[in-house]
Formats: C-alpha cells, structure tokens, sequence
C-alpha cells in the first residue's frame, strides 16, 4: 500500500477564495525556508565607525596647541 501524500495546508473553517490560499501558501512556504541567522562577522578596530570621526577640539588657554598634537 502506498500513502497519498499529506496536504500542505487544510482549511478547516470558512471558504478562502484562491487569492488568499494563494498568499497564505506563499508565507507557509517561505517560513519553511527561513535559514537559521548568521552573526555578522565581528569589526576591525581600523573599520570602527568612531575611529572616523575627530575629537573635539580642546577649549581654553592653549587649545589650539594641544589640538595639534603637541603638549
């Protein structure tokens, strides 16, 4: 004996029209499909988003020495 195979989906309640059978048979199948998440690959200190960005320059007596590097 050979069993038919199951249904994919079975309306229980109500008359969907085949629009909706259609929409809901898609999300069924692309949840099916979903893959497990990958972490994303950690970043470099030489990519990091902050290290693009200046300090603020110093305020005060002296700030335009100490905003070019020399102390």
């Amino acid at each position: 004996m050979t069993e038919e195979p199951r249904p994919l989906l079975r309306i229980v309640t109500g008359e969907p029209s085949a629009e909706e059978l259609a929409a809901l048979t898609v999300v069924v199948a692309a949840l099916s499909q979903r893959r497990a998440r990958r972490r994303p690959a950690p970043v470099g200190a030489w990519a990091s988003y902050g290290a693009a960005h200046r300090r603020p320059l110093p305020v005060g007596v002296g700030g335009w020495r100490a905003a070019g590097g020399a102390r």
